[in-house]
């Protein structure tokens, strides 16, 4: 029997466990916090997917790609565009409750989608259902869970994944040993003083492959989503209040997105992020405000029914969107970049695979089409349970030997230890929305000048990850010179920032692929 062990319990690693234990696997499943603690049940936007008549895979494809500004994989956008609607449905069978209407399941609209294809559920608290179900799922297979056990390090031998080391609550260590290792860790949005990321968004799973050998790649692709909540904890926004129609303005009340990009507010993400940053740069650094008082004036209590969970954090923030715009503020949101896998799950080192936010397949390229994170973690974690029932095609080309990096410091290192606040205050400044090659040779310099922590508690681990991200993601910053989706470097010139997607006709087929 296969010995499967899953990090993490989002979406990507609830699914990956409940469909290795149908395969007859023996499942260990670890989480650094409670289940139901990470990035999924913070989604509120909802699913992507071309269900519906007026849709297709070709046009949500040729969709994604656009927003990938020509960096995504074709081959791998086809399998998520493919398969997505296959996926819906099992989240269905699963006990997910997507919100209907009197046409069937219900639909909502958001930037750069050609046409409505976005499934929610509870109004805006559609992770949070995916969540419960996957949760209630997993629970009724035969899986090992260990909650509150922290990733410090892989464990490789013989240049294979072999398991991990990992720290319980009061800091012991203990060893999980496996066949198979599967990295479900989310991303890394605790990079940045402003994120809609919760607590447990520290990049471990792609920092401990990295150290472990494993192949990492596109991390200078970090998505800023333009409308989180300007208030403590920067509550998000989700990108559907934008898409049911409400507008942005700026401190004297214009609207300014419309003379920016001809969707307006419903252009993709890097652009409006992009755009809310400047204009709060010239207006001394006050908020842009979300204007969705239409949407209650045309229809009296449409809020707090449509986005009932944002109408509740709004309020508690001491703001009634429902008569007043409400300030917001760009934020780090999610990672397109991670480690390195094929359309299988499979990264470059032996029995180490990768789904979700940690892993990167491709699908994003430079920039996530929104409500595509949900469904690139069902379709491929579907793939690696298939990978790892062997039930996948043969890897085409062998796994490259690896050897773990070497530790950052030695005993007498006489540099300063991290501190999380220095770090993520630099990387919002420096290696944030615009960037430059100043900018990000500073931060270079005084990321070099800190020394990470013994990881001895969930802390200290946390910091030694996070230490590890930033070095990589502002060395992989300063190697892309030009600007792309949501890399933008202001120092590069208009022709370097040039990257037409490909059309949906030139996809290659996911039978051709070379995985």
């Amino acid at each position: 029997m296969t010995r499967v062990l899953v990090i993490g319990a989002g979406i990507a690693g609830l699914w990956t466990a409940v469909r290795a234990a149908d395969a007859g696997c023996e499942v260990e499943l670890v989480t650094k916090a409670g289940l139901g603690a990470g990035s999924t049940a913070y989604a509120q936007g909802g699913i992507a997917a071309a269900l519906f008549p007026d849709d297709s895979a070709d046009r949500h494809a040729a969709d994604t790609l656009a927003a990938g500004a020509g960096l995504c994989d074709p081959r791998a956008v086809r399998v998520l565009c493919e398969e997505g609607p296959a996926r819906v449905r099992d989240l269905i069978r699963f006990g997910v409750e997507f919100d209907r209407n009197g046409e069937g399941l219900a639909r909502g609209l958001e930037a750069a989608h050609s046409r409505a294809r976005i499934l929610h559920a509870g109004g805006d608290a559609t992770g949070a259902e995916i969540e419960r179900a996957l949760v209630a799922t997993v629970r009724r297979r035969a899986v090992a869970i260990h909650e509150h056990a922290t990733l410090v390090d892989l464990l490789v031998e013989h240049g294979r994944a072999v398991g991990a080391v990992v720290l319980d609550a009061g800091g012991e260590r203990a060893e999980y040993r496996a066949d198979v290792v599967v990295l479900a860790t989310g991303g890394a949005g605790r990079l940045f003083r402003h994120t809609t990321n919760p607590d447990v968004a520290t990049g471990d799973g792609v920092a401990a492959a990295w150290r472990a050998g494993a192949e990492v790649a596109d991390l200078e692709f970090v998505q800023f989503h333009p409308t989180a909540l300007a208030a403590p904890g920067t509550p998000l926004v989700s990108e559907a209040v934008r898409g049911e129609g409400a507008v942005l303005r700026d401190a004297t009340g214009a609207r300014f997105m419309t003379a920016i990009d001809p969707r307006g507010e419903l252009a993709p993400r890097d652009v409006v992020a992009r755009a809310v940053w400047r204009r709060m740069a010239e207006q001394d650094g006050a908020p842009v405000l979300l204007d969705a008082t239409g949407l209650e004036a045309e229809d009296p209590g449409f809020l707090a029914r449509r986005f009932p969970g944002i109408d509740r954090a709004v309020r508690d923030a001491g703001f009634d969107w429902a008569v007043a715009p409400v300030p917001i503020t760009p934020a780090a949101h999610y990672a397109m970049g991670g480690v390195t896998t094929d359309l299988w799950g499979r990264t470059t080192l032996a029995g180490l695979l990768a789904v979700g936010e940690v892993a990167r397949t491709g699908v994003h390229g430079a920039n996530r089409l929104a409500s595509n994170s949900l469904l690139e973690a069902a379709v491929f974690a579907e793939r690696a349970a298939a990978a790892i029932a062997g039930d996948a095609p043969a890897r085409a080309s062998s796994f490259r030997p690896v050897a773990p990096r070497p530790a950052d410091a030695s005993v007498d290192d006489a540099r300063p230890l991290v501190d999380r606040e220095a770090l993520q205050a630099l990387m919002w400044d420096r290696v944030g929305l615009e960037r430059d090659a100043a900018g990000l040779a500073e931060a270079s310099s005084l990321l070099a000048g800190w020394r990470a922590p013994d990881p001895v508690d969930r802390r200290t681990a946390e910091d030694r990850n996070l230490l590890d991200l930033a070095r990589l993601t502002t060395a992989a910053a300063l190697a892309r010179r030009e600007s792309v989706g949501a890399h933008f470097r202001s120092d590069a010139s208009a022709a370097a920032s040039v990257h037409p997607a490909p059309a949906a006709a030139d996809l290659a087929r996911p039978d051709r692929e070379a995985a």
